[in-house]
């Protein structure tokens, strides 16, 4: 009996219902691994991929491509290339990024006094 197996796209998280559910949706893709902590360090301010490596001990740099690349793709994060010398890339949280690190700051609450429980 042959195996058959389904390929694994792992740079979106698989959806249990119609994509027609946004809530569902976006807690699909904050719940996938780093995206949420990419944007929680980003909400101090612009970040270089070094410096977000740094802030996120265990991510390979092509991972962080990949997260900052959909973050970007949903409207979250700004990318902003410097073509002068020497060069560089920045990140930074868009008006949208913004609005939801407000909502993380509110689970970070929430969390905290979890943890007093």
């Amino acid at each position: 009996m042959a195996q058959h197996t389904a390929s694994l796209r792992l740079d979106e998280p698989s959806a249990r219902r119609p994509p027609e559910c946004p809530v569902e949706d976006w807690l699909a893709f904050l719940g996938h691994r780093w995206n949420a902590l990419v944007l929680w360090h980003l909400k101090d301010g612009p970040k270089r991929h070094g410096e977000l490596a740094s802030l996120l001990p265990g991510i390979t740099p092509k991972v962080l491509v990949e997260r900052l690349q959909g973050l970007e793709n949903r409207g979250l994060v700004l990318r902003s290339p410097r073509l002068a010398y020497p060069r560089s890339v920045t990140y930074a949280l868009s008006r949208r990024g913004e609005q939801l690190t407000r909502i993380l700051d509110q689970i970070e609450t929430w969390s905290a006094l979890m943890e007093r429980r």
